[in-house]
């Protein structure tokens, strides 16, 4: 790029360009411009569309190659389409370039956000594969992470390992070179040295680096450089002989015919794109007539370059004025030099991808004829359900994508259900807790008549274990798919069962007090709780809670959600509570009532009794509370299906408390030790 000093008292000049023609690019936008007219002449490809084209010199510079990305990005000079003709008036569909990967990261990072599709021949730094980064990046020249690894294992194939290393000072050599030492250090291969330098750097820097590969010890230079910036290079180091050295070089430069010029580069050796044959390119590239010349500002400057004349009055004067006898075809020259179509071929590509996107776009088949409708519009972000597509769409909320994220897949579902190991297991312990609650009611009836059973309230004891049996079997309704009536049932039987349960306790509790009461001189105050009360307690209790679970179910019941929030690559089904109040209220009723249980309980324990129940409905409660305490936060951080398992947890567990800490002691002694099991034992108070 021309430099210009600002003196702030002028508009600045537009960047422009300025040195010599490089007629090895100038033949890469020929190469696009004879397969844009190859596409406009086909019958196949976009038939009856014809695509138009703008083409600008970037000078490989970073400041010109963002200057035509913003001119892009606010679309052309309306003024140069004048004909109705054309459908997208001023708009850019794509961008076919740049060469170089810096300026291409520029542009991209500028027509990215415009979902404007840029498809590059020549960037090759890895960099440039970060969709997130670059989302409307594409190129038909692999990603320089397999040539690095390649230049690594084909330094060690010939066994160099010590070596020099050169790159150019930007995102094409910088990335290439990092990859490349990353590749050599676990190949074994040691670096002398690793220097930077760029073409616009001063002289010195430049000549620095030739005199680091003069001293060295290492006589293989492995160069990730562009074409521009060796081309410095080594005009500098065949100022001064140098001992011979082994260049290995990367594909930007290794197979470009002007470097043949120097001697020490005629042996390098590294990896080129493949060579393929365009046909009729060679033909398209030397049909220069005099008009299409003079009417190309560019190919002017070429053409007397190449011929060292001057076309009409536009040439400086020390040149002799073109008379016709020039012949292109005699021309030794990278432009016409079609023997080896590596890069030009990757352009000749690029034109055709972004044709064969438009016309998938616009164009449809039908009975075996192509219809295009040149007057379609289309988004730019629109070029498909393939890997890489510029724009993704995301799948529905309750579908996945696969492996490729080329296709929606529907999430699975997830529950807790009798067909995996924890919900059998809980499950069985479920049912194992109703029948040890039966065996225990079949125990107590069996031997109803003896003291045991007779002095702890035979009545409350079997409605107890009748509440537990209904206990173990709610946390069934917790298992399997949630639905609308599961999901009711559920919370509230579980609410009226374990209030139920603590009624009975409570029961049990007020009647150890008011028998001690009772046996005090001229108390009558069990007359005030005998079993008609106790009943009436139990009924009242449980009748409180069979109205909050009523309101809760009116105003707001649970009920079945997929939760999508929680996994984003499953659905889990469960019961929403409705209300949350009213999910609380429910657990805080019944831990009202086994809080009140367990201060009666703590009030009756040592009253003297050799069956007094207090002690043991104290131990139960402090279980009960311990474990729907830690059930809070467990259950507030437990996610998905295990929710419902810690649910079940709570439940199981406190039911076992119960029934455990109440009645596995009287069941022992009746069944084991029977001499405990009289009245006399019963009566005597001062026994332990």
């Amino acid at each position: 790029m021309h430099t210009v000093k600002h003196n702030y008292t002028t508009m600045p000049e537009p960047p422009r360009c300025t040195g010599s023609i490089n007629t090895r690019e100038l033949r890469f936008s020929r190469a696009m411009i004879f397969a844009i007219e190859e596409i406009n002449n086909s019958t196949e490809l976009l038939p009856g569309i014809k695509l138009g084209y703008q083409i600008y010199d970037s000078c490989a510079s970073v400041p010109v190659a963002v200057h035509v990305a913003f001119q892009l990005s606010n679309g052309l000079d309306p003024v140069f389409y004048t004909s109705d003709n054309c459908s997208q008036s001023g708009m850019v569909m794509a961008v076919v370039g740049e060469s170089g990967s810096t300026p291409s990261i520029s542009m991209s990072r500028i027509t990215g956000p415009f979902k404007i599709p840029q498809v590059s021949h020549f960037a090759t730094c890895a960099c440039l594969s970060n969709k997130q980064q670059y989302p409307s990046f594409f190129r038909t020249i692999p990603s320089d992470q397999f040539q690095a690894d390649a230049l690594a294992k084909l330094v060690k194939h010939f066994g160099w390992t010590w070596i020099g290393a050169v790159r150019s000072d930007s995102d094409y050599g910088n990335n290439g070179m990092a990859s490349f030492l990353d590749a050599a250090h676990r190949e074994g291969i040691c670096v002398e040295y690793s220097e930077s330098f760029y073409r616009t750097h001063p002289r010195s820097r430049i000549q620095r680096v030739a005199d680091v590969i003069r001293r060295s010890t290492a006589m293989v230079v492995v160069a990730f450089a562009a074409f521009g910036d060796l081309r410095l290079l080594l005009e500098e180091l065949s100022l001064e002989p140098s001992p011979p050295r082994q260049w290995i070089g990367s594909e930007d430069w290794v197979t470009d015919t002007e470097l043949l010029k120097f001697s020490f580069c005629a042996g390098a050796i590294g990896f080129g794109i493949e060579r393929s044959v365009i046909p009729g390119l060679r033909d398209f590239l030397l049909d220069l007539s005099p008009s299409k010349v003079a009417a190309s500002p560019v190919l002017t400057e070429f053409w007397e370059d190449a011929f060292n004349c001057r076309l009409g009055k536009s040439a400086v004067t020390d040149k002799s004025v073109c008379d016709g006898t020039e012949d292109i075809k005699m021309l030794q020259s990278p432009y016409t030099d079609t023997s080896q179509l590596r890069i030009t071929n990757m352009v000749y590509k690029a034109v055709y991808a972004i044709a064969h996107a438009i016309h998938k776009a616009v164009c449809q088949e039908t009975n075996s004829t192509t219809q295009c409708d040149a007057f379609t519009r289309i988004e730019s972000k629109e070029l498909s359900l393939t890997t890489d597509s510029p724009d993704c769409f995301p799948c529905p909320k309750e579908f996945w994508p696969n492996a490729e994220r080329d296709t929606c897949l529907p999430k699975p579902v997830e529950f807790l259900s009798y067909n995996e190991v924890l919900g059998i297991i809980l499950a069985a312990v479920s049912v194992g807790g109703a029948c040890l609650a039966i065996i225990t009611a079949a125990v107590f009836y069996r031997h109803r008549t003896s003291p045991i059973v007779r002095a702890n309230n035979s009545e409350l004891s079997f409605l107890l274990l009748f509440s537990l049996t209904l206990c173990f079997l709610c946390s069934l309704t917790f298992i399997g798919a949630p639905s609308a009536w599961s999901c009711m049932l559920r919370h509230t039987a579980f609410g009226i069962t374990f209030v139920l349960c603590m009624s009975c306790v409570l029961g049990k509790t007020i009647v150890v007090l008011m028998a001690f009461k009772a046996t005090l001189p001229g108390s009558n105050v069990m007359k005030w709780f005998g079993p008609p009360q106790q009943r009436m307690t139990v009924v009242s209790f449980t009748l409180i809670q069979v109205l909050i679970c009523t309101i809760w179910l009116v105003l707001s019941p649970p009920f079945p959600m997929k939760n999508l929030t929680i996994y984003k690559e499953r659905i889990i089904l469960e019961c929403a509570l409705g209300s949350a109040i009213g999910f609380w209220a429910v657990l805080g009723y019944i831990g009202l009532l086994a809080v009140f249980c367990f201060v009666l309980a703590v009030l009756a324990r040592k009253l003297p009794d050799n069956f007094n129940e207090a002690k043991l409905i104290t131990f139960s409660m402090l279980i009960f509370c311990a474990v729907w305490i830690t059930f809070i936060p467990a259950y507030l951080s437990s996610p998905g299906k295990f929710t419902v398992a810690v649910e079940i947890f709570a439940i199981l567990a406190s039911s076992f408390g119960l029934i455990l800490c109440i009645f596995a002691p009287k069941c022992f002694i009746i069944l084991f030790k029977p001499e405990k099991n009289t009245k006399k034992h019963l009566m005597n108070k001062n026994q332990s």
